[in-house]
């Protein structure tokens, strides 16, 4: 209870943004349910049962409030609902729907509350009831963390199940016969006699009747989609070019715009736009924000317009060099920096004083997104409000945004949720939307298409965290005695949401997730987390806190292993103290054939990570050959209690191996007068095809708590890598990018 008292004296957490507003509330508000939003506007002889189901005469409509960001969300929440009401695949149409309170999402409030995820006591499980209450009543509708299938899988079946059992009520009022007596297939209500009613023919009985409460949930036994593979109701249209995304999008009348904002995100001192005013197809240059916009008859006149324009660009908040920022970083190891001390186990300073201590220090740079879609948003403001067309994971806090920028009320503003070109944290930012804004307001009654072109989306994006570890430890008796890790980095909690205008207190979660929560039993282990002053802006990028401390925990833990004279897998599994973690470990272990003989030239290396509550266990084997490292194959154990789509699942977790392994190998963000260098991927490159890996994966169910997987695969791979190559040749690399110390074929 010490660390849940400390905590609390200073504020409740939601991901370490302190909700410091008085906020108080009871049991029964906290029970309430937001009012439907699919209620308003239905037509005579339409239901809304629940806010996730909608029937028409015409058709059905399930609601997917999780937006769409590449990971195939409307799929397997669409899925869920399908499972109870008898759906089944391609019956119904899928709509992310209109932003609601009702769409809140309890799970991000897992990662708010100081406690490991393998914590199930009593402390640990009220303040995640506290938090989840909180998050219901402010109504926080949102995408990330690992939290789509988590916040959605008892929910949504529980929705389809409602609506089934009402439509079985329905079909008792027009027939006579006892709902009881009764079943559902296909889309239809069976009665006893065999004949059939289809949902669509009792919309209008449906839309009368008060929504059944008190339903059961069927057996795992029973499911028929849930757990079983399935065509994806997205890959034709994903695989054809058809699905429209956000820049794809065309609304009549509209007009075509890009901006140009100060690269070192300081003010705008002037600019000379006469060179670009009379280019082909330029009809307006505007100020917005720190820079000015161009609006064109098309996107690329306007990106060629603004490459035109001449600026006198301001100096940059943050120093301008990137040796100043990581000299920031190495000073931040000091008792006024300190964070929080998220464990102590033993005696670390006894053990550590007067003994023979192994240490090590290791980096992880700032990262950018760069999704493959450049960010984009259609906006439209007129004396009624705003509307609004973009991919955004936030769609509540965006319409706050919106509303800010033009001067309404957030009701005012209709979003339109669409396909997302992937994300990785990306999509959860603003400046898009509010530029967007911005030009929509001094067009009124014009749609504004805003594009932004590759490079300035890399030089205005927000990237991951810059930190850095100091690892010492001590070794016994073959064995590991003691590991202190101490870690330091910017916040992305912070940064991002200071952007969102949200008080931001207490303890960060995120300086060291990946690395505190480790599950293993050493006699004198201790973590402590240390806060870096803002330099560049940061925000959450795939995997966030964990995607860099993953490194920071299992590299020196590895260095500590080999220094013992003990073996990395067997060791990792000999010192486990949480059971379905152990066994994510000898999964890999036994997948992998580890402690068979590679052949000379050739390594084996694994990490251990907890995200999101997922444990994960990655082993990497590479090859070193006369042009440099080849990463022959990747063997992945990780366990999400359930898997709701078993091919989505490996597609995720292959995808997340590659995002992982690429950007450990290649990329990293630096800045050099305040400018990010890097502007484009020749000069941030992913993993290429001919480097990509085999990639075998087991996905286990032991978990009694579902969980996500969009983000826990990625931080092993990176120390699994590292640790692979120094199997292979016996360099120890410390820093990301590894290409800067090693060649990759």
């Amino acid at each position: 209870m010490g660390r849940l008292k400390t905590i609390t004296r200073r504020a409740f957490l939601i991901g370490s943004v302190a909700v410091t507003g008085g906020v108080a509330f009871g049991a029964y508000m906290v029970g309430r349910d937001p009012e439907n939003p699919l209620l308003d506007g239905l037509a005579e002889g339409e239901a809304a049962i629940t806010p996730y189901v909608k029937i028409t005469s015409d058709g059905i409509t399930l609601i997917t409030p999780h937006a769409d960001i590449g990971q195939g969300v409307y799929h397997s929440q669409a899925m869920l609902i399908a499972e109870e009401l008898d759906l089944e695949l391609g019956q119904f149409e899928v709509s992310p729907g209109e932003p609601s309170p009702a769409y809140w999402n309890t799970a991000m409030a897992e990662e708010a509350v100081p406690f490991k995820s393998t914590d199930e006591g009593f402390a640990a499980e009220t303040m995640r009831g506290v938090m989840g209450g909180v998050f219901k009543l402010l109504g926080v509708q949102g995408t990330g963390g690992s939290s789509s299938m988590p916040d959605t899988f008892v929910k949504l079946r529980e929705a389809g199940a409602v609506a089934r059992e009402t439509l079985k009520l329905a079909a008792e009022a027009r027939t006579g016969v006892p709902a009881g007596d009764m079943k559902t297939e296909a889309g239809q209500v069976l009665l006893p006699d065999g004949s059939a009613i289809a949902y669509t023919d009792l919309a209008a009985e449906a839309a009368e009747i008060a929504p059944v409460r008190q339903v059961t949930l069927r057996d795992p036994s029973e499911w028929r989609l849930v757990g079983k593979p399935t065509k994806r109701l997205d890959i034709v249209g994903k695989s054809t070019g058809t699905t429209p995304y956000g820049i794809d999008l065309e609304v009549p009348g509209m007009v075509h715009a890009t901006v140009k904002m100060n690269p070192r995100r300081g003010p705008m001192n002037g600019y000379d736009a006469s060179a670009a005013e009379g280019m082909r197809g330029v009809q307006k240059i505007l100020p917005v924000g720190n820079g000015v916009a161009v609006v064109a008859s098309n996107t690329w006149y306007a990106i060629q317009a603004a490459d035109a324009i001449e600026f006198d660009w301001g100096a940059s908040p943050y120093p301008p060099e990137q040796d100043q920022h990581w000299a920031e970083v190495e000073t931040s190891f000091t008792e006024e920096r300190l964070n929080m001390e998220w464990r102590h186990d033993g005696d670390v300073d006894a053990a550590l004083d007067g003994a023979e201590v192994i240490a090590a220090e290791y980096r992880a740079p700032y990262v950018a997104h760069q999704p493959l879609e450049p960010l984009n948003a259609i906006v439209r403001v007129d004396d009624n409000g705003a509307e609004v067309w973009a991919n955004h994971q936030l769609p509540g806090f965006l319409k706050t945004k919106v509303a800010g920028v033009a001067g309404i009320d957030a009701d005012q503003v209709t979003f339109h949720n669409q396909y997302g070109g992937g994300s990785f944290g990306h999509r959860l930012e603003f400046e898009n939307i509010t530029l967007a804004t911005e030009i929509a307001v001094q067009m009124k009654g014009t749609p504004v298409k805003l594009t932004f072109s590759r490079e300035e989306d890399f030089c205005q994006d927000f990237g991951r965290q810059i930190g850095a570890a100091r690892m010492q430890g001590t070794v016994r008796d073959g064995k590991v005695e003691t590991f202190d890790l101490q870690v330091a980095t910017t916040s992305a909690v912070a940064s991002q949401g200071g952007r969102m205008g949200l008080a931001v207190g207490g303890p960060d979660t995120q300086i060291s997730a990946g690395a505190w929560n480790n599950p293993y039993g050493i006699p004198n282990q201790r973590h402590r987390a240390y806060l870096v002053p803002e330099l560049a802006p940061v925000s959450s990028w795939r995997s966030v806190g964990a995607s860099g401390a993953g490194f920071f925990n299992e590299g020196p833990l590895d260095e500590l292993i080999l220094a013992a004279g003990g073996d990395p897998m067997e060791e990792r599994i000999r010192m486990c103290t949480h059971d379905v973690s152990r066994k994510v470990l000898e999964a890999a272990a036994e997948m992998s054939g580890w402690g068979s003989d590679l052949g000379p030239n050739r390594g084996r290396g694994v990490a251990f990570v907890d995200s999101f509550g997922v444990p994960t266990a990655e082993v990497v084997e590479v090859t070193m050959t006369d042009q440099g490292i080849k990463i022959d194959k990747v063997f992945i154990a990780l366990d999400v209690g359930t898997i709701v789509d078993p091919v989505n699942f490996e597609n995720h977790v292959q995808g997340a191996v590659v995002w992982g392994l690429g950007h450990a190998i290649n990329s990293e963000l630096t800045y050099s007068d305040g400018i990010a260098e890097q502007t484009n991927y020749h000069a941030a490159e992913g993993m290429r095809l001919y480097q990509t890996p085999e990639i075998h994966v087991i996905g286990l169910e032991n978990a009694h708590k579902i969980r996500g997987v969009g983000e826990p695969p990625v931080p092993p791979a990176a120390p699994a890598l590292a640790n692979a190559i120094f199997a292979a040749t016996g360099q120890r690399l410390r820093e990301m990018p590894f290409n800067k110390f090693i060649d990759f074929v």
